[in-house]
């Protein structure tokens, strides 16, 4: 199969991939590459150096010097980008608050998705999500793509994850791929109930979800999943179990926080997967 003839990102023009330039990007920046490649999009690649409350001659100072330090870094990037045919851009900025000053240039950059690695050194999230992609994924950018470190995506089957308050948006995401990503077999919709009176009402919805994507994309085949249980737990056991190229979730809505989200399953799905996790935001 040739990776680069699908892409489950839809036509996204502009990626930008926030990196922190250690080995935990890894995955990040492979998938930053051939997403690149697969959409004909442009990839940023941003640096953001912590700033905290220093003087200015201060920050400058700290941000000329971390430019010099992951010169390196980028250089690499820009070369496997010219290599691959896929147009680059690398920024290092300053700021006080480093996962706004990702969504401010992704949005100044009029990015589709922004791409991060996963690792974390701050408190219970360092077995989790890095504290930093936690925070941007809070922040409620439009799409927003969690690598582990050496993963990649081939594009075969997709997990979306629903509760009793989808995301509208990730829904419809996920129905779309069958005619953006050449690759997809298969889509699996699972929606995890807490108590088993709530099963009836999650099998209608995830069966009409299916019943959806049959009407739209027949070539594709949809598997309905209603299970109980802990909605993280779970929902990374099926991942791994269906060996899974990408998970879809909800994220935060500016119309308030769903359900998932607020029960932090975003954040330990985006922590525990084997796989990439894409979280849309409604």
């Amino acid at each position: 199969m040739n990776r680069f003839s699908t892409s489950l990102l839809g036509e996204a023009k502009t990626l930008l991939l926030a990196t922190d330039g250690s080995h935990f990007s890894d995955g990040a920046v492979q998938e930053a590459i051939f997403f690149g490649q697969a959409c004909g999009a442009k990839v940023v690649v941003l640096h953001v150096v912590r700033n905290d409350a220093e003087s200015l001659k201060s920050a400058n100072s700290k941000l000329m010097r971390r430019q010099q330090e992951i010169r390196p870094y980028l250089d690499q990037f820009r070369k496997m980008a010219k290599d691959s045919g896929v147009e680059c851009e690398t920024v290092v900025v300053g700021a006080p608050h480093p996962e706004r000053a990702i969504v401010e240039q992704a949005i100044l950059r009029k990015a589709d998705v922004i791409l991060m690695g996963r690792h974390g050194k701050e408190g219970r999230f360092s077995l989790l999500v890095g504290s930093m992609t936690a925070k941007v994924i809070g922040l409620g950018f439009p799409k927003v793509l969690v690598v582990p470190r050496e993963f990649l995506i081939s594009g075969n089957h997709v997990l979306l994850a629903v509760d009793a308050s989808p995301s509208g948006i990730a829904v419809e995401e996920a129905l779309s791929l069958g005619r953006c990503c050449s690759t997809l077999t298969r889509l699996t919709v699972l929606c995890v109930a807490e108590r088993e009176r709530e099963m009836p009402a999650a099998r209608k919805q995830v069966e009409g979800i299916c019943a959806k994507g049959r009407l739209t994309w027949p070539n594709i085949i949809y598997e309905p999943l209603v299970l109980e249980g802990n909605a993280a737990e779970t929902i990374v056991q099926v991942a791994g179990e269906r060996n899974v190229d990408m998970i879809m979730l909800g994220g935060p809505s500016k119309r308030g926080l769903p359900r998932m989200f607020l029960s932090n399953v975003t954040k330990n799905v985006c922590g525990r997967a084997h796989c990439a996790t894409l979280v849309v935001t409604a």
